[in-house]
């Protein structure tokens, strides 16, 4: 299958072309096609007569080619309306009854010469496909963000993102003003699910509501200055699958100046070895790492709920427990040789000890962040004296 993409290096087309890069490569078996892809990836700078040329032998067209911000409103016609205009002859002088896909925009009810420019740019596609008969699937998307999307241009999320990652103002005018949001993978999705489409349905085909978030502009604002935070106290946000929060943090991420992808964590020494708390989740507890020097005991504690998981990858140690109401000590040898995990439960005296030579790495779990005003932890010996 050859498939045409126009304005290949805008946002949505990058993120499309990737994909079936890795589709075509057998490096992503999410789908299911029958075809091998090759791919004309046509931008304005290569000229007119290849897009002409692109339009022979097509099989299907993804059009993303657009104008957001011109400095010359005509632009709006000459990038949304004209080159539509132009492809679509060129397909018809060809006889390619090849279906096209055409990203409009939610704006298209707008009054203003962007919406004006996209709604032409519909009825265009809806003529072209009375009088040939060919499939179109026109979708009218909200603000679509994720990675790729340029900042300071026509994406608030993505500005927002870079601004705020290199403490740069951002300005919210509407703070409540809710938004549309859409993420370029479900966009991505989408389109590519067309490719397997065999019995073409309704031509107007929009993004499926529950793939559309609607949140505010403080929501947002409010979300990613948490997650500029995190970085100083370890708080991970939500990232249940497909929420707004796991993708806004995704997308955040690629935003990160190059000398912010590294930071430090505070570690906590003395001559036993180290702590340092690596992760805190509101419902998930806290990950930390732990390194005890050869010959010493950490631990001596129990708790009254939490509970924890140690795993050994480095060293080797014996875990010691003791039920705070029993003599009887389970003692449980680890190493970094064999990765085991051994359960803390609560009312458990518990301690690690190094029996090597080396620093014993242990990566601790614990199902409570750590509070000081309610430690839940009390000191106990698993050994009496």
């Amino acid at each position: 299958m050859r498939v045409l993409i126009t304005g290949a290096r805008g946002f949505i087309a990058k993120n499309l072309i990737a994909t079936l890069e890795n589709i075509t490569a057998g490096k992503d078996r999410t789908y299911c096609l029958s075809e091998e892809i090759s791919l004309y990836k046509y931008s304005r700078d290569l000229g007119k007569e290849t897009l002409q040329v692109f339009c022979r032998d097509c099989d299907f067209v993804f059009y993303l080619a657009g104008v957001n911000r011109p400095r010359d409103p005509d632009e709006y016609w000459e990038g949304n309306v004209l080159l539509l205009k132009y492809m679509l002859e060129a397909l018809k002088d060809q006889k390619n009854c090849c279906p096209i896909m055409y990203a409009s925009s939610i704006h298209a009810e707008s009054k203003n010469p962007y919406g004006e420019s996209k709604r032409a740019g519909e009825e265009l596609l809806y003529q072209y496909s009375k009088d040939t008969g060919v499939p179109v699937y026109i979708y009218r998307l909200p603000n679509v963000f994720g990675k790729w999307s340029r900042p300071n241009y026509n994406s608030v999320v993505a500005t927002f993102c870079y601004n705020l990652a290199r403490d740069l103002p951002i300005q919210i005018h509407q703070p409540e003003k809710k938004l549309e949001l859409v993420y370029i993978d479900d966009v991505v999705r989408t389109l590519v699910n067309l490719l397997s489409v065999v019995e073409h349905g309704d031509m107007k085909n929009p993004i499926s509501m529950k793939d559309i978030y609607h949140v505010s502009l403080q929501e947002i604002a409010d979300l990613l200055a948490s997650f500029k935070r995190s970085r100083g106290d370890g708080q991970i946000p939500d990232m249940k699958a497909e929420s707004f929060s796991q993708r806004l943090y995704s997308t955040y991420l690629t935003y990160l100046p190059k000398e912010q992808i590294k930071y430090p964590c505070i570690m906590n020494r003395d001559s036993r070895g180290s702590f340092t708390e690596l992760f805190r989740t509101e419902d998930r507890g806290q990950v930390s790492v732990n390194v005890t020097k050869p010959g010493f005991v950490k631990g001596e504690h129990w708790h009254h709920t939490k509970n924890e998981k140690f795993i050994v990858v480095k060293g080797t140690g014996l875990i010691r427990l003791r039920k705070i109401d029993s003599n009887e000590i389970l003692d449980f040898h680890v190493s970094g040789e064999i990765i085991e995990v051994v359960d803390i439960p609560a009312g458990y005296a518990h301690n690690i000890i190094n029996i090597g030579e080396e620093d014993l790495v242990t990566i601790m779990w614990v199902s409570e962040c750590f509070h000081r005003e309610m430690p839940d932890t009390f000191s106990l010996k698993v050994e009496e004296e």
